[in-house]
């Protein structure tokens, strides 16, 4: 293994060509929370089949009163799978994949192993793996108990790479004709579709080296080199799985230990096919007035003064420009939230995550209500801001929409 980048070849489970179907892959657990509609479709399509659904538990059934016997048939299937030869496996693997999103637009991936002794979710982490959104630890203990007792791990898990060159992912689009093709398939419910190639060893050297140097070109003492996209939560409940389990075995060998690695999805930050959306807010159940008077002595807003920071607030059906001259943060998202965040601790209140201006505007005429609207965060804003504050609030920006989230496709067996 290069001991020089967190990132590393996989034994990699797909299934194999007698098993392999267009219901195999499905969506992130973490999407359709509110439709379950959704899900009942997905497990209409798929029937019978083998497929990624049986493995994973969507989180729209996560509070449901039978949770436990769900869990508990997930990881019985997993066995199934496994003793049926399901699978096929790839050995020391890496997988490089082109994901057509629900827009046409292409999005190139790779495939491998995170060590998660070299990631740290931790606010003002100087780890190599960082999160880039603040981690709720109450979101973690139920997603270990899944993982607990599971043979597999299926990855919705996106990182990201400040590859401005493009040195590591894009020079395999061009050469695809030699590469083992190992699936291409359409994805079910509007998702798009996928295509996946094994990557010849020489390759796998050269992505090595271009992460090495990723990490050593920047002059950081402490080189952010991979930084959270999607699954931030998937991310962290393996590294505190893999705590558990190194607490429960001291002198263990945890260089070969299964569990110490994550199977994850490397994007590069710069793909044209990777579009930050800003996520908004709506404030209910508040004295607006005050809010609106308290925020703007605290962050010193001003309307007739231009600042690097802009938001607008809409209250009375009335849309505001306001411009921060007493900000907190890099970014107008996270001097806004950490302002609101003290003052709802103080004051009460709710606040709500929204996509979509019209929606908030909708809301914001509700009685005792506010919305704010923020800018869309600039992709170039993300590893400074990260090296500078630390993890960001939570919900500061979206990647792309539902549809289009990591489908689970390959796994990795987490148990010896």
């Amino acid at each position: 293994m290069n001991k020089k980048t967190a990132f590393s070849a996989a034994d990699i489970l797909l299934p194999d060509q007698q098993h392999m179907s267009g219901v195999w892959a499905v969506c992130a657990c973490d999407q359709y929370t509110g439709e379950p509609a959704y899900w009942a479709e997905t497990d209409r399509l798929v029937g019978e089949k083998p497929s990624a659904l049986r493995l994973i538990l969507p989180e729209v059934y996560l509070e449901d009163a039978d949770v436990t016997d769900r869990i508990a048939k997930i990881q019985k299937t997993m066995q199934e799978y496994l003793s049926a030869g399901v699978f096929a496996e790839y050995k020391n693997a890496m997988v490089y994949i082109e994901r057509i999103q629900s827009d046409g637009k292409m999005r190139a991936g790779l495939i491998g192993k995170i060590d998660l002794e070299q990631y740290d979710y931790s606010k003002g982490s100087v780890s190599p793996v960082r999160a880039t959104e603040a981690t709720v630890p109450e979101r973690i203990p139920p997603r270990v108990r899944i993982r607990r007792g599971a043979a597999l791990e299926l990855p919705h898990i996106m990182i990201l790479l400040d590859d401005t060159k493009k040195t590591v992912i894009e020079p395999l689009g061009e050469k695809t004709g030699s590469m083992q093709k190992l699936y291409d398939t359409e994805l079910m419910q509007g998702g798009g579709a996928i295509k996946g190639w094994l990557v010849p060893a020489e390759e796998q050297a050269r992505i090595l080296d271009a992460l090495t140097a990723l990490g050593t070109e920047s002059g950081e003492e402490h080189p952010l080199v991979y930084a959270m996209g999607d699954g931030n939560h998937s991310l962290a409940t393996a590294k505190a799985f893999y705590e558990e389990w190194k607490a429960a075995n001291p002198g263990a060998d945890t260089e070969n230990a299964p569990m110490r690695y994550a199977l994850v999805e490397l994007v590069n930050l710069h793909s044209p096919a990777l579009e930050f959306e800003a996520i908004h807010r709506i404030l209910n159940q508040v004295n607006a007035e005050k809010l609106l008077a308290d925020m703007t002595a605290a962050l010193d807003l001003r309307t007739d003064a231009e600042s690097a920071q802009r938001f607008e607030v809409i209250l009375g059906g009335k849309t505001t420009a306001y411009y921060i001259h007493k900000p907190t943060s890099n970014l107008t998202v996270g001097s806004v939230q950490s302002f609101l965040d003290a003052w709802l601790r103080e004051n009460g209140g709710k606040i709500d995550y929204i996509h979509g201006a019209e929606v908030v505007a909708s809301l914001a005429g509700e009685p005792d209500s506010m919305g704010i609207l923020l800018p869309d965060m600039q992709k170039a804003e993300l590893f400074p801001t990260v090296i500078k504050d630390g993890a960001l609030p939570r919900k500061t920006f979206s990647m792309g929409h539902a549809a289009d989230k990591r489908f689970y496709m390959e796994c990795r067996r987490i148990t010896t």
